[in-house]
């Protein structure tokens, strides 16, 4: 998966001359919590709703109300604004885009193209929508965690046991850190006729060394909201 499939290119920025005060109304009123700095029309930094909290006097401070507002129209993106970005280009892939989001415990990345003119960001969000469409699991498939060897052949020989029974594989996950010694677990998605799912499970429970730890349809229907 690439972010450029998945990130936003319609995106508000500010100049770094633009006041803390007018860039803290503009992520009020579009409900954001980060905002590119641009410089010249080339990314300069960024600044988060944390920023300029942190920039703007505390509610414990002996300034009276006027004297707050002159300072925060006087202050500049520039001075509150994160000048070290981590940037990545819409050619790489949102897979990367993940890890380093989790290295670096942040929720959000700029994405630049080849000249590095800014071109989309990249959020939390934006990587569990490519996430979730990947899997499948909005499709109401079965899924299969299926411990299994850890060789050349073994997911084709699940994966031909599956397609016997017309069904059609929606993803294929594997990991090996989770599995016992010598095996692999793979999670296989898919749909199929009903009738056909118990004697898949015992198809496939019936190979050598082949081990269904989890089988499961997620129920979409009711779930939980704030």
């Amino acid at each position: 998966m690439l972010i450029k499939d998945w990130m936003a290119t319609s995106m508000l920025t500010v100049d770094i001359n633009t006041s803390v005060m007018r860039a803290t109304r503009t992520m009020k009123e579009n409900n954001i919590r980060r905002l590119p700095v641009l410089s010249q029309g080339k990314l300069a930094g960024v600044v988060t709703d944390r920023d300029l909290k942190e920039a703007s006097p505390s509610s414990t401070s002996e300034m009276d109300i006027h004297e707050m507002y002159y300072l925060l129209s006087e202050m500049k993106i520039k001075d509150v604004m994160t000048d070290k970005c981590i940037c990545l280009q819409a050619e790489d892939t949102l897979e990367k885009a993940a890890l380093v989001m989790l290295e670096e415990k942040i929720s959000g990345i700029m994405i630049l193209d080849v000249d590095d003119n800014l071109v989309g960001l990249l959020s939390e969000t934006d990587i569990l929508r490519g996430f979730i469409h990947a899997t499948g699991i909005q499709d109401g498939a079965h899924q299969f965690v299926i411990d299994m060897p850890d060789l050349p052949g073994s997911v084709t020989q699940a994966l031909n046991t599956i397609r016997n029974h017309k069904a059609r594989v929606l993803s294929i996950l594997t990991s090996f850190e989770d599995a016992p010694p010598g095996l692999k677990r793979v999670s296989i998605r898919f749909t199929v006729d009903e009738t056909e799912v118990e004697q898949l499970h015992q198809e496939i429970s019936s190979l050598e060394n082949y081990n269904i730890v989890h089988h499961g349809k997620d129920e979409l229907r009711n779930l939980p909201t704030r």
